[in-house]
């Protein structure tokens, strides 16, 4: 950390600096701001991520990030019982509420089979999943994983543990909206022309 900094202000930098998504130029103009609020805004700031920490866990039913023992999505009787989205992190529970496209359930696992980085399915809620969907009348699986190496693998894995029990969907996978066919990868097209449907 250069000398220009005083060394609390430094080490603020450093603090900002750990979270994703935040660079060196970002961390500095976060710290700058911060220092010149007033001392009550940084304590409510402060308060907010304490209280955050300490009240916000997992639903015990979905494993989205919920302050009660039971999230509003799933607490909520007019979303749909029989179909459940699966996800790897209470990100893409956000993205995909944020369409409004999506009416039912969610299960998040808590990441994806990754070996190179020690993850299998035990240290995912692959187990709750499956007793989820063999104890309820689960209509459909959607799988709404990444299609990334971990994702491809993870989706493979849950295809054959869930289609002995329920119908199971992958979202597709494809050309983005407004995206040009010559920028698109080659698997991003294969994929496309796999999940063609009827006009």
């Amino acid at each position: 950390m250069s000398s220009a900094y005083t060394r609390p202000l430094a080490r603020l930098i450093e603090r900002l600096q750990r979270l994703p998504g935040i660079g060196p130029k970002s961390a500095q103009r976060l710290a700058l701001h911060l220092i010149k609020q007033p001392d009550q805004e940084i304590a409510a700031l402060a308060q907010a991520l304490l209280e955050a920490k300490q009240q916000v866990g997992q639903c015990r039913i979905c494993y989205h990030l919920s302050a009660t023992p039971i999230c509003d999505i799933c607490a909520n009787p007019d979303r749909d019982d029989h179909t459940i989205c699966v996800v790897s992190d209470s990100r893409d529970v956000i993205a995909i509420e944020k369409t409004g496209a999506y009416r039912g359930k969610y299960h998040v696992l808590g990441g994806v089979i990754s070996p190179m980085d020690g993850i299998g399915p035990e240290q995912l809620t692959i187990h709750a999943l499956v007793q989820r969907v063999g104890t309820n009348s689960i209509k459909e699986v959607i799988l709404a994983l990444s299609p990334t190496i971990e994702g491809e693998t993870t989706i493979l894995y849950l295809g054959r543990l869930l289609q002995p029990l329920t119908c199971v969907t992958r979202i597709a996978a494809g050309v983005p909206v407004g995206g040009d066919l010559e920028y698109a990868d080659e698997l991003t097209l294969a994929k496309a022309l796999e999940g063609r449907r009827e006009l």
